[in-house]
């Protein structure tokens, strides 16, 4: 069975949306569920809806979205079986899946490994960074309260001292020392907190440092910090210092850390309403994510009762490179010039802009690869679609010297065979025809329909070893109760034989009537035939007449083969009558006079039962698998033997022996034979009924 070919995508007609709406059944199932829905909302409008009526509108969403999710799967299938139809495109997805789309993964893996390390970096910098406030601030109260208690007297002075060492490094440093009779002397700008007139009592601590946080004007999400220390003088005296988080600590921040305090949001504020976390964008138009990063602090309420302990979220942002100038300047070795920090990452950038590069023209080369085995693939596929149309004459242009090269040029050389086999196919055809006209014609040629003569019994074969043979029989009806009979071999077989035997079979019929003699008519023959064959042809005959009347045969053999006589009285067996004679048509020096020297004509006398057999070499050449001969005398031999039954019984066994004797092989050459009994030698006129 034949395959029939995948039809190409988009070949077909495809349905139109109406087509789709009302013959398929997600169609149907959209435009129920869509009614249905429309009903419900103009319903909804004007009333309230039932409870049936809500369960079917819902039943109806549930047939929108399936019919939805079909046609989605069938668009999704229809754009692949379009887009992956091509080899082109299978390749260049498959390039793009196996190689480019694992590369921007890892670049994507390794980028944003990057930007979480730095995320945490920058965090653990500016909390590292804050804490050192937060030291700063205790060690200032410890020694302003280590002076106080050696000296209560000096209080004043302490605190002074305490400000002006602090100062410089944090102008709005602010510090205050609560006496036990609650008196406070203080010092500063006390911008974010106002001094304090007591201790909370939720501050347990002997000497701690804290964040406390103020919300900002205009922001309630938002807080201001302060760093306070706490550090207690006796039971009830304590020195207190804030560092504020203005913008002179977070600059200093900034330079010591490379990160920038941006904001501040209230933990708590954050947690109560849905304000979000927003950052501030007064340092340019940076990313949501790339160098930004966040970080909690535990802040408290120092004017609440219990302090109001929570986390506030910081928002910080960052440069890559002064990040990674303050990570690498602790790297202090130096190679050829070059800290070993800088040398690794000029390393680092060379490989990642090589992989870039490397990445980049296997890309370009895959593709281009792609465009040329597709573009092989794709004018076989053209040349494929040629030759199914029935152009054999397409070639493919070679345009490489690969493996595609040479399965083109097979292909070239394929199509170039189909086109000469059609044409040998299409030559053969017209010479089967031909010889199918010649057959027809030479079968003509040959007597037909029963052969039935007064006193002899008649059967005749010719068997074509092709469609047309060179072999020839005939009879000739002639004055005075006499038959002519004829056997006759053409050299060669084909279209050439039939036409020399049908001038042949015109020329003995004209020729007979003239002549008497077998001879005479044989001589006559070759003079006229020998100038109209070819060189490289010539016929062999054997012409006969019988004289029934008489009871005599006489016959004349040019170069053809002997005739077999069986007598019927038994005596001396079958005998092989074999006059000389030369072939017929030789076109050589000469040929005509040694013709006629050659030339014997024989006369026989008949009796009742006598068989004469006459026959070409096809019968006693025939070869069986073995390549042995059937022979002369095996012909001879069941003729003997079987010489008492009528002339088709004879024939047919004489047929039978020579099928059994050739088997499986096959015939090679023509094989015609003419088998005459006597049946009375006075049988009056002879006649031929035709």
């Amino acid at each position: 069975m034949a395959r029939v070919p995948t039809p190409r995508p988009g070949s077909q007609a495809q349905p139109s949306p109406r087509e789709l709406l009302i013959r398929t059944w997600p169609g149907r199932i959209f435009l129920v569920a869509a009614t249905i829905k429309i009903v419900a909302v103009l319903w909804r409008i004007e009333a309230p809806l039932p409870g049936s009526v809500q369960a079917t509108s819902g039943l109806a969403t549930v047939g929108l979205v399936l019919a939805l999710a079909i046609f989605s799967w069938r668009f999704f299938m229809q754009v692949k079986r379009r887009l992956l139809w091509r080899v082109r495109r299978k390749l260049i997805l498959s390039y793009i899946f196996i190689g480019v789309i694992p590369s921007v993964l890892i670049l994507i893996f390794f980028l944003f490994a990057g930007i979480l390390v730095f995320m945490n970096v920058s965090a653990y910098l500016f909390r590292d960074g804050y804490d050192s406030i937060l030291d700063a601030a205790l060690l200032s109260a410890q020694a302003g309260a280590s002076e106080i208690a050696r000296s209560p007297a000096s209080a004043a002075e302490t605190v002074q001292r305490v400000h002006r060492i602090r100062a410089p490094l944090y102008p709005a440093v602010s510090v205050a020392y609560i006496a036990p009779d609650g008196t406070v002397q203080s010092i500063g700008p006390w911008r974010t907190l106002p001094a304090p007139k007591s201790i909370p009592s939720w501050v347990k601590e002997d000497a701690v440092a804290h964040s406390y946080g103020v919300p900002q004007k205009g922001a309630p999400a938002e807080e201001d910090l302060v760093a306070r220390a706490v550090v207690r003088v006796g039971p009830r005296g304590a020195v207190v210092v804030d560092i504020p988080l203005d913008d002179h600590v977070t600059h200093q921040l900034y330079v010591s850390t490379g990160v920038r305090l941006e904001n501040v949001y209230d933990g708590r504020t954050i947690k109560g309403t849905s304000t979000p976390v927003s950052v501030n964008r007064s340092q340019g138009n940076k990313s949501p994510v790339f160098e930004r990063s966040l970080a909690q602090l535990d802040v408290f309420d120092w004017q609440a009762s219990d302090g109001d302990r929570h986390r506030d979220t910081v928002a910080l942002s960052y440069h890559l490179r002064e990040l990674y100038s303050h990570l690498s300047s602790a790297q202090s070795l130096v190679v050829g010039g070059m800290r070993l920090s800088d040398a690794l990452l000029f390393v680092l950038v060379t490989i990642g802009v090589l992989f870039l590069i490397i990445e980049g023209v296997a890309l370009v080369m895959g593709l281009a690869l792609a465009r040329s085995i597709t573009s092989s693939v794709h004018q076989l596929f053209m040349g494929t679609e040629r030759v199914r149309q029935g152009d054999f004459s397409h070639r493919i242009g070679i345009a490489s010297n690969d493996q595609l090269g040479e399965l083109a040029g097979s292909f070239n050389q394929m199509t170039g065979s189909i086109e000469n086999l059609l044409q040998t196919a299409a030559e053969k055809k017209r010479l089967e025809e031909e010889l199918r006209i010649a057959r027809q014609i030479q079968m003509s040629l040959l007597p037909r329909g029963p052969l039935d003569f007064a006193g002899v019994g008649v059967t005749a074969l010719c068997v074509p070893a092709r469609e047309v043979g060179g072999d020839y029989y005939d009879f000739f009806p002639l004055s005075g109760d006499r038959i002519g009979v004829l056997i006759a071999d053409v050299s060669g077989k084909g279209t050439s034989a039939a036409l020399y035997m049908a001038e042949l079979k015109g020329l003995v019929l004209s020729l007979s009537q003239i002549y008497q003699s077998p001879r005479q008519l044989l001589l006559e023959v070759n003079r006229i035939i020998s100038e109209n064959l070819d060189t490289r042809s010539f016929i062999t005959m054997t012409y006969a007449v019988l004289d029934l009347a008489a009871g005599t045969m006489t016959f004349a053999r040019a170069g053809h083969t002997p005739l077999l006589f069986y007598r019927a009285n038994g005596k001396g067996g079958t005998e092989v009558l074999a006059p000389n004679g030369l072939v017929v048509g030789l076109r050589i020096p000469g040929a005509t006079e040694k013709f006629a020297e050659l030339l014997e004509e024989q006369r026989v006398d008949l009796e009742k039962g006598d068989v004469i057999v006459f026959y070409t070499d096809g019968i006693t050449e025939a070869m069986n698998q073995n390549s042995d001969l059937f022979g002369e005398a095996r012909l001879g031999r069941i003729i003997a033997e079987h010489g008492d039954l009528d002339a088709a019984d004879l024939r047919e066994r004489i047929l039978r022996e020579i099928e059994a004797f050739v088997g499986n092989a096959d015939q090679h050459d023509d094989m015609t034979m003419i088998l005459l009994k006597v049946e009375s030698v006075d049988a009056g006129r002879a006649r031929l009924a035709v």
